[in-house]
């Protein structure tokens, strides 16, 4: 009986704070909506928040309360994973308080909303590519902030991933073949491209290997005033790449590769 009125009384409370959500809803005074707003915000009633927030930053644009808006706009929204429209609140307060103390904390949050919104490598990485710039805008402009290691750490984490989208690129034109025309040859530039843009990678073993196999299967099915060229090339590719990996899980298959060519020149 008791845990049941303990329920009642909890949920008249509730009821009791929407009726006066709703009272403040309906003054349309604009004061009133800002003091209740900062008090939501505080008391982590994110959503509700928003719902006066999102009128006030019109409200109160170009006067001395817009900084504060939003501020606690943009940290609602990201507190609601709303990460679109908290990275674009994020930005807009950096650029229209650019004096402001809050500026680092804008600029950083902006980039960690692009780091959110950024998806599985084998989707479009445009959300990636954004997160690197502004995270990377962030260490120029505060280079001696505390957050620059975490920074860091998300952008190797960011770049990563564009080199694994690269990589499967790779593996596509490698899987493609012939088809519709010489995508090994394809294969082989992406790969080449995304080690000079990253050649710490940790798919630099992998992405190598690759150059390598796509070469020789280019050289054996080239036409015979081609394949002698590409053959010797393939040579070389296979002592670049054994004296990289001397002890490469491909080993194996690329001494294959090397002494297949020798046999065919």
């Amino acid at each position: 009986m008791k845990f049941r009125l303990l329920g009642v009384s909890l949920f008249l409370i509730l009821l009791a704070g929407c009726s006066e959500f709703q009272k403040v809803l309906k003054t349309q005074d604009s004061e009133l909506w800002y003091k209740t707003a900062l008090e939501l915000y505080d008391q982590k009633e994110y959503s509700k928040a928003s719902l006066l927030l999102t009128e006030l930053v019109n409200v109160y644009k170009g006067t001395d309360k817009a900084e504060t808006v939003t501020y606690v706009y943009a940290n609602c929204l990201l507190n609601m994973r709303d990460y679109i429209m908290a990275g674009h609140y994020f930005r807009e307060f950096v650029k229209t308080f650019p004096s402001s103390q809050l500026v680092e904390e804008c600029q950083f949050q902006s980039a960690y909303c692009y780091y959110k919104l950024s998806p599985d490598p084998r989707l479009d990485q445009t959300d990636t590519e954004n997160a690197i710039n502004e995270f990377q805008l962030f260490i120029n402009m505060f280079p001696d902030s505390p957050k620059v290691e975490e920074a860091t750490r998300m952008m190797d984490e960011l770049r990563n991933k564009l080199v694994e989208k690269a990589y499967l690129n790779a593996k596509l034109y490698f899987n493609l073949g012939t088809y519709l025309g010489n995508n090994y040859k394809a294969a082989v530039i992406t790969a080449q491209n995304t080690l000079k843009e990253f050649p710490d990678t940790k798919y630099r073993e992998e992405l190598s290997f690759l150059i390598l196999e796509s070469k020789f299967i280019q050289a054996v099915n080239s036409v015979e005033e081609k394949k002698e060229e590409r053959l010797r090339d393939t040579i070389d590719e296979y002592y670049s790449f054994i004296n990289e990996f001397p002890n490469s899980k491909y080993l194996k298959k690329a001494e294959r590769i090397l002494q297949q060519s020798q046999d065919l020149l």
